[in-house]
């Protein structure tokens, strides 16, 4: 069982983890460098525990102390007890959820190792906005897709944001970094992967007339908000697909976007 530790201090050098929360340039930075993550709210914070992830510590406002006391009994991690406005203090912002933990990070798999058993992959390029990346997370785990492989510039998966808008679903769906852009293309090729570029451009062809539920093994890239994929990635593309628009509609949300084509690519699949 966790210590619990009531802490008055906002400058208590235990709560380091936690402090500056709001930075995002700083934690962005910082969190990969210290081996950590922050995970918010109950959920999540038990479904990070459940995926395998160790705990560092947890910062709690008192009333959550008997919510998470199952958690609280099963770890050997510190537990700070605050009052709400000294998290807030720390933090940089109002707690809602009044429930924070620290967890480790762990090492990234190789990317061939996510994918020698995944038959439905995303390919994200510059994907670099967190509300983003936790959407298309959400998605990817709701909808069937076996692995998420991100450009060396995409943004962190385990970054509170990210963690907290896919509600734990970054821990779900195994994913990697591919170091060089887009040149590792070639090792989701090599194992038989047909890379689908997602492009609203006119001379793609519609999903549903691709018909990606019915390859093998499909790999579907996805660009940035606004910008799209790149021309060096399109080029690597096997082929273009897009999403037939109305109403003038030209295109969607990335994060719109991927929820539909994961369902095109999954859709009949046998589910294992």
């Amino acid at each position: 069982m966790g210590e619990i530790i009531t802490v008055d201090d906002p400058a208590d050098p235990r709560l380091h983890d936690y402090t500056n929360l709001t930075d995002v340039e700083l934690r962005r930075r910082r969190e990969p460098a210290e081996g950590l993550f922050i995970a918010e709210g109950e959920k999540v914070i038990r479904r990070a525990g459940d995926a395998g992830y160790g705990m560092r510590s947890m910062l709690l406002s008192q009333k959550w102390v008997d919510v998470m006391k199952d958690v609280i009994d099963r770890s050997h991690a510190p537990v700070y007890v605050v009052e709400p406005a000294l998290a807030e203090q720390v933090t940089g912002y109002h707690v809602h959820r009044g429930a924070l933990a620290s967890m480790q990070r762990r090492p990234l798999p190789d990317p061939a190792d996510v994918l020698r058993t995944a038959r439905r992959v995303v390919v994200m390029e510059s994907v670099n906005d967190h509300t983003n990346i936790g959407a298309i997370f959400r998605s990817a785990a709701a909808l069937g897709m076996d692995a998420v492989l991100l450009s060396p510039d995409c943004a962190d998966p385990l970054y509170r944001r990210s963690v907290k808008v896919s509600m734990g679903a970054v821990f779900s769906v195994p994913y990697a970094r591919l170091e060089t852009w887009p040149k590792d293309l070639t090792t989701v090729q090599e194992l038989d992967f047909t890379v689908l570029a997602l492009t609203p451009d006119e001379r793609a062809r519609a999903l549903d007339e691709t018909a990606p539920h019915r390859m093998d093994r499909v790999a579907l890239m996805l660009g940035a908000e606004g910008t799209g994929l790149s021309p060096r990635a399109l080029a690597a593309a096997d082929t273009w697909v897009r999403i037939p628009m109305s109403h003038g509609v030209d295109s969607l949300n990335v994060g719109a976007a991927a929820a539909v084509a994961f369902y095109a690519v999954t859709a009949g699949r046998p589910q294992e």
